[in-house]
């Protein structure tokens, strides 16, 4: 036990100066002139267009609604995801033909980059939110349905053959043998999942959005503000940690028997 707390430590440690060393890259290479302020910002002027953006906001919205409009689009789609995809791959898992009706459609379009339907989704469902929560849910569903059905492909057949000789019904180990052995394959799925629909933001809001962090950045982008692109790619992968973080939580109170033998 003292051995794995040393080695937590160590690695928080190395993790830690991983990140100062790159800040003091980052310093380096700025302070010096060796790169153009409109290529790479200097972390004061990053700084000072986060405080800008905090008090005086961007573009007729303050930095708060950005951020909820960008998290309003990426939490429905994502707990549209859930819902559909986790009962639909554990389901696939365990009926082939449920499998054989739905894995066609989902290795079709899985490999297609999210522009390339964006424009039909924009087409059929219009310029608002709607579609850009279609675009998210999709690019979030098949990474949560493949996790679920691949996970319930692993279990073990004697745990089910031993739950059948105990008088188990279909209903029983479903619910009672499957799922549970299954949970720490939907937890990978879900943070895969959410990874996915948060790199695929920024494409949602690049249609007919006006406000969002992936519209702030790219935005900015055509006024050549580095500045505060920069700091929307940080804000970004700071609440991805976040998020990241939070189910990892709900994952070790849920799969308490994970990784423990």
């Amino acid at each position: 036990m003292e051995i794995e707390k040393t080695t937590g430590k160590t690695e928080k440690f190395i993790s830690l100066g991983v990140v100062i060393a790159i800040f003091l890259i980052w310093i380096g290479i700025t302070s010096n002139g060796m790169i153009a302020e409109t290529l790479v910002p200097s972390p004061t002027s990053v700084w000072s267009s986060f405080l800008d953006i905090l008090h005086h906001g961007y573009k007729g919205a303050t930095l708060w609604q950005h951020l909820g409009a960008s998290m309003g689009r990426l939490i429905k789609a994502y707990v549209l995801a859930i819902i559909t995809a986790v009962p639909l791959g554990l389901l696939s898992g365990y009926h082939s033909k449920i499998r054989a009706f739905l894995e066609p459609v989902i290795e079709f379009y899985r490999p297609l980059p999210p522009l390339a339907y964006y424009t039909l989704l924009v087409l059929w469902m219009g310029i608002g939110d709607a579609s850009k929560i279609m675009l998210l849910f999709l690019a979030g569903f098949a990474p949560i349905y493949i996790a679920c059905a691949s996970g319930v492909n692993k279990i073990k057949k004697d745990y089910i053959l031993g739950a059948k000789t105990l008088g188990a019904n279909s209903r029983q180990i479903f619910f009672y043998v499957i799922f549970p052995a299954v949970l720490p394959d939907v937890f990978t799925g879900l943070r895969t999942s959410l990874g996915v629909e948060y790199t695929t933001l920024v494409a949602a809001e690049m249609v007919a959005a006006a406000s969002g962090i992936g519209w702030m950045v790219l935005d900015a982008s055509n006024y050549l503000r580095s500045d505060i692109m920069f700091f929307g790619i940080i804000l970004m992968g700071i609440t991805g940690i976040l998020l990241d973080q939070i189910l990892r939580w709900i994952e070790k109170k849920i799969v308490h028997w994970k990784g423990k033998n």
